[in-house]
């Protein structure tokens, strides 16, 4: 592909004119997906000069933020955080809002990057990829969906963790009259619920987000509650324009401080150094205080080293959540059902702006299902427990089949017609989250095996589009024409994950993290902890020329 482009404001662009993906059925690269993770792997492509074509199921790029519009839609890491660092002149001239930005917010982003980038023009909209087979003689994937079929050396699955909704099959679920909404595909025109009956199923990230502001339209809002999750105060506002302009002044040194915490995200957070149990309890108090009432979001396991590591300790933390839950919550049996028992922290961390204080409306009712779970649905009502619960509508809060559930969706066949469905019927096994053995030159971005959702995702994403970018310009400039994880690696990569999540807290509860939330879905810890040491293996594996990985012409 020839030298990019300028636009009259200086911008690298694409060539559109380099050649149109209506024209042929032959490309080096096929990437399904166009969320960040898509749009950046597009842009290192036409870097290498590759002719690409993305399939997007969605009418437009964002990707969980395309889908994910529900009232509340908000990211939890930081806006100077969550966003692109590729091109630094996009760092210093987009500007947020807020603290945390909201969905529509960061979909405006997403398109703006879309646009300054020219990627638009080499993505497929409204496409769903239904089959990939690999055909081992000419080392192509031929890529199927519903109306085509196109062929690639390179097929890059960028189709996100968060990205297929799971809605449970209650029994009577389809002679429900009313509406039913899912909060990870929620019309585009918006919902009103006011004068309504509203039933919300679920108190995970996105119902904690979404239940305070349809409560405040609704007539009546009836929480059915499977588990009790823990909630930090966000603390979000506008975000200060001084804050803004010390990090946009020293944005490469804000980025590579970031690179070195466990979740590539947070250096700036106040963070202690001890052990909980190695101070008294009033220090121990104090803090938990001070990241509850002014810090807030994450930064609340910050204060002691090992509050994921020690139950003993993690058990100060989670009391102290119980605690300031009952003061927040009038109804001491109602903030007893809002109490988590698990480990904090073994779930994802949810941050929430009023939440507890919601369930004090008169408007407000929380069922408990988790000793009575809901028994089916009626034309018009909700029961559990023996007991109807009559509502105009359903919003389904019951989060996705994470990390897997897309690409499993999905009829993929790498080498000798193995299924990917086959390849994990034990659960995910990868390679670096990068790749799977038996499905040569098909990588994945953020896949199982990989940091990703325990990472600001901007930023593991971004270290594996280059990785991959950077892969095949190997393969390239030594004549290789394939490459392919090994058995080998694969399984001492599995062993190192899971010997890794084995040293914390994180496998105590049945979180998304291992899958338990989708019926019968194997329970494997999927995503890796630890960020820098991620980098490290990446880089090694590369220096070692691309170790555990076996590399043909």
């Amino acid at each position: 592909m020839a030298e990019a482009e300028h636009d009259t404001a200086g911008h690298d662009i694409a060539d559109t004119a380099e050649y149109d993906i209506a024209d042929t059925s032959e490309y080096d690269m096929v990437i399904v997906g166009a969320g960040f993770a898509g749009l950046y792997m597009l842009h290192r492509a036409h870097k290498l000069g590759l002719r690409v074509l993305v399939f997007e199921a969605g009418g437009d790029v964002g990707g969980t933020w395309y889908w994910n519009r529900y009232p509340g839609a908000r990211c939890d890491v930081e806006s100077m955080e969550y966003s692109y660092q590729f091109d630094d002149d996009l760092q210093q001239e987009w500007q947020w809002s807020e603290r945390y930005s909201a969905q529509p917010e960061i979909l405006r982003y997403v398109n703006h990057v879309a646009d300054r980038f020219g990627l638009r023009g080499y993505i497929q909209f409204d496409t769903r990829v239904s089959a990939a087979t690999f055909d081992e003689a000419t080392n192509r994937w031929v890529i199927s969906t519903d109306h085509q079929s196109v062929r690639a050396q390179w097929m890059v699955m960028a189709t996100g963790c968060l990205s297929s909704a799971n809605t449970p099959a209650f029994p009577g679920i389809e002679s429900f009259a009313g509406p039913m909404y899912h909060t990870g595909k929620w019309p585009h025109e918006g919902v009103d619920f006011t004068g309504k009956r509203v039933g919300v199923i679920g108190t995970g990230s996105s119902g904690i987000q979404a239940i305070p502001i349809i409560a405040a339209q609704c007539t009546d809002l009836i929480v059915f509650q499977r588990t009790a999750n823990y909630s930090i105060p966000a603390h979000n506002g506008q975000l200060d324009r001084d804050y803004e302009q010390q990090v946009k002044a020293s944005y490469t040194e804000f980025r590579a401080a970031n690179s070195l915490m466990p979740g590539a995200f947070g250096s700036k957070m106040p963070r202690g150094d001890k052990p909980a149990l190695a101070v008294d309890d009033e220090t121990r108090k104090h803090d938990f205080e001070y990241r509850w009432n002014e810090v807030g979001g994450f930064a609340f396991l910050g204060g002691f080293v090992d509050l994921l590591i020690d139950p003993n300790a993690n058990e100060t933390a989670a009391q102290f959540a119980r605690d300031r839950i009952h003061d927040l919550v009038h109804d001491q049996a109602v903030a007893d059902l809002l109490s988590p028992k698990q480990v904090i922290g073994c779930k994802r961390l949810c941050l929430d702006t009023g939440y507890f204080e919601t369930f004090n409306r008169d408007n407000v009712h929380l069922v408990d299902i988790s000793s009575a779970p809901i028994e089916r649905l009626t034309t018009r009502a909700v029961v559990t427990g023996g007991t109807e619960y009559e509502v105009d509508c359903l919003v389904f809060a019951t989060g996705f089949d994470a990390m897997t559930g897309t690409l499993m969706s999905i009829d993929i066949r790498g080498r000798d017609g193995l299924g990917i469905s086959d390849a994990w019927s034990a659960g995910p096994r990868t390679y670096l989250g990068l790749q799977v053995a038996g499905f040569p030159n098909m990588f994945t971005i953020s896949g199982p095996g990989s940091p990703s959702v325990l990472t600001n995702m901007i930023v593991s994403i971004e270290q594996h589009v280059n990785f991959i970018a950077d892969c095949i310009a190997h393969l390239r400039e030594h004549g290789h024409a394939r490459i392919e994880a090994t058995e080998q690696a694969q399984d001492a990569w599995v062993e190192h994950v899971n010997m890794i999540a084995d040293l914390t807290l994180y496998p105590t509860c049945n979180s998304w993290y291992l899958g338990a939330n989708v019926p019968g879905k194997t329970r494997v810890f999927m995503p890796l902890l630890g960020f820098p040491p991620y980098v490290d293996k990446c880089n090694e594996v590369v220096a070692n020329g691309y170790e555990g990985f076996a590399l043909s012409a």
